[in-house]
């Protein structure tokens, strides 16, 4: 496992046309192929919440990737924000909140 210094974690707010478009499982594909931690889920306001975990450039280009997501989302706003590394845990989508 990685010394804690080589890993961030950040938790990100998705609004715009988000769910319903596949960014949930979209997320997930994105973040496996980074190799990152962390959970992403919808939650009843209409927006996604994800938490990424993992090196710094990987987090962050998880990130970045986040503002296109999939195909057909239409991301207005994306609010990210220090987040709490769950530790080595794989990623995975959570239920809705």
């Amino acid at each position: 496992m990685a010394e804690p210094a080589d890993r961030v974690a950040t938790h990100v707010v998705l609004r715009g046309r988000v769910q319903g478009v596949f960014y949930r499982n979209w997320t997930v594909e994105q973040a496996l192929e980074l190799g990152l931690d962390g959970w992403v889920r919808n939650r009843n306001d209409g927006t996604v919440e994800a938490l990424f975990a993992g090196p710094p450039a990987a987090v962050a280009d998880m990130v970045t990737r986040c503002h296109r997501g999939p195909t057909h989302a239409r991301v207005t706003e994306v609010d990210a924000t220090p987040g709490s590394d769950p530790g080595a845990t794989g990623f995975h989508k959570l239920p809705t909140v």
